[in-house]
């Protein structure tokens, strides 16, 4: 007896190979995304750049910075090239000003040590100064020379040394000073003055000069506050000797000193 075999329906086979084979594809689609998610990543390249500097020697010299190259980092403009080629001018020319400023204060400090402007106020040395003039007082005189009679000089007023009063030495120590009947005698001696001044009539108590002061006066003995008021003045307090007038300019010039010379004594009965 004859079997046949069944053979199955084909379009059946060719749908159950399709859907094998779709199946198959995914399962392969699904293994190479998986895949490819667990490849280890590229990684990420950084690199430093080098900024360039001045060396000690002038040179240049390159020195790491440690920074992380970004767009438009290892690129040096032209600005900051002539930025950085200026730096040294200005440098020198901060210095430069620096030492100026330095040596114009130590020129000053040097002068002012040897020489002080003063503005006259008051009358108490007319005619010869007037109420505001200027004069420059030459600090050195008395540390280099001696003082005489008839010197004008600048002093601390001893009783408020914030204040500082122009007056002519009339008695030096050893001296003794008087006036008798509007008289100035030194020593004894009548004493003419060599310069214009307001006289006073009436007597003074002599007066013998301490070691290490002076007896100073006021050309215009009748407005001036001095050695008959509030006494002998101490060297100490001496600033220094008038030396030149500088205005106004009619007045402008050396200073005179005109030195007193003492005559014989007077008679003058007691």
């Amino acid at each position: 007896m004859r079997h046949d075999k069944k053979i199955p329906n084909a379009p059946e086979t060719e749908s159950e190979n399709s859907a094998v084979s779709d199946r198959v594809a995914s399962l392969a689609s699904e293994s190479d995304l998986s895949s490819v998610k667990h490849l280890p990543s590229r990684p990420t390249m950084e690199r430093v750049h080098e900024t360039p500097i001045r060396g000690a020697n002038g040179m240049a010299a390159a020195v790491p910075t440690g920074g992380v190259m970004s767009e438009g980092d290892g690129h040096v403009s032209p600005d900051e090239e002539r930025r950085d080629d200026d730096d040294p001018g200005l440098k020198s020319l901060l210095r430069e000003t620096l030492e100026t400023v330095v040596l114009a204060i130590l020129i000053f400090l040097v002068i002012r040590s040897l020489v002080q402007n003063y503005r006259i106020e008051g009358q108490s040395m007319e005619p010869n100064f007037q109420h505001g003039q200027y004069l420059l007082v030459n600090k050195l005189a008395y540390r280099l020379g001696e003082y005489r009679r008839g010197d004008v000089i600048v002093f601390h007023y001893p009783n408020n040394p914030s204040q500082d009063y122009i007056k002519r030495v009339i008695g030096l120590p050893g001296d003794t000073v008087e006036f008798r009947d509007g008289v100035l005698l030194v020593n004894g001696a009548t004493v003419e003055e060599p310069y214009d001044q307001v006289p006073i009539a009436r007597n003074i108590a002599a007066q013998t000069v301490a070691p290490g002061f002076l007896y100073v006066l006021g050309d215009n003995r009748p407005a001036s506050s001095d050695t008959r008021t509030w006494g002998q003045l101490s060297q100490e307090f001496v600033i220094g000797k008038a030396w030149l007038a500088i205005w106004p300019v009619d007045r402008a010039g050396l200073v005179e000193h005109p030195a007193i010379e003492l005559e014989p004594a007077l008679e003058v009965a007691p």
